[in-house]
């Protein structure tokens, strides 16, 4: 006999749709997208240019809202939020990994990370935020980087330092964009080896990518055209 374990839904997206106007022309850039990511997963999303990626993962980011539809975050919606409860809720619930790393190089390593803990309400604790910087540090083998200015780093290992600042806060997921669009094949091989190490320590990881062969990192791949999803996992795959 055998027992199955419930998945727990991270994110939810429901007939969500987001159309751009522009004078007398509408764009619709994302159409009806219905997408389940569980915790624990590793999603890919990828396709052409200009097929709503970057649309899907500012919506996920709470850096856009949608036109249509509802965004769930741990099943509580967040399509409503203004901009101040938007930018609350993505400094609590949201990790994000940028292409061209964005980090300050007036600050060490060990300031950029802490950078996101800074804004927490309530206030943290100096030793609660050293305590996190260093387990995030650690995770990415970067400890004895912190107090390093991004600007004496390697393309890789900023971009390391990058994916520590967005798992300090603990997040229910991690908003992945492009992120071996600035590094060469080397480097980029080593940051997609770090995600799936940390994918499968836990972290639920979503990812945009226009390269096949990263994709191929993710449990789950979804395709976008044409702002739809042309083609998801199958049934035994979500099961």
């Amino acid at each position: 006999m055998t027992t199955s374990t419930a998945k727990t839904v991270s994110i939810s997206l429901k007939n969500l749709s987001k159309v751009y106007v522009t004078e007398n022309i509408e764009t619709h850039a994302l159409q009806n997208i219905e997408l389940d990511i569980y915790h624990g997963e590793f999603v890919s999303i990828s396709g052409p240019s200009g097929c709503g990626k970057s649309t899907l993962l500012s919506i996920l980011g709470l850096l856009d809202s949608p036109s249509e539809g509802q965004y769930l975050i741990e099943g509580e919606a967040v399509e409503g939020l203004n901009l101040d409860q938007r930018a609350e809720y993505r400094n609590l619930k949201i990790g994000f990994v940028f292409q061209s790393f964005n980090l300050i190089d007036e600050l060490s390593v060990f300031e950029n990370v802490a950078l996101p803990l800074r804004y927490r309400e309530p206030e943290l604790a100096e030793a609660d935020i050293a305590a996190a910087v260093k387990q995030a540090l650690t995770q990415v083998e970067m400890g004895h980087r912190a107090e390093h200015k991004p600007n004496q780093l390697s393309g890789g290992q900023q971009q390391r330092i990058a994916i520590a600042r967005a798992l300090v806060g603990d997040p229910t997921i991690l908003l992945v964009d492009e992120p071996t669009g600035n590094l060469d094949s080397h480097n980029g091989d080593a940051v997609m080896g770090l995600l799936r190490t940390l994918n499968r320590q836990g972290t639920t990881i979503c990812m945009v990518t226009h390269d096949p062969r990263y994709a191929n990192f993710a449990s789950k791949q979804y395709q976008l055209l044409d702002g739809e999803i042309v083609t998801v996992p199958s049934l035994s795959e979500a099961i």
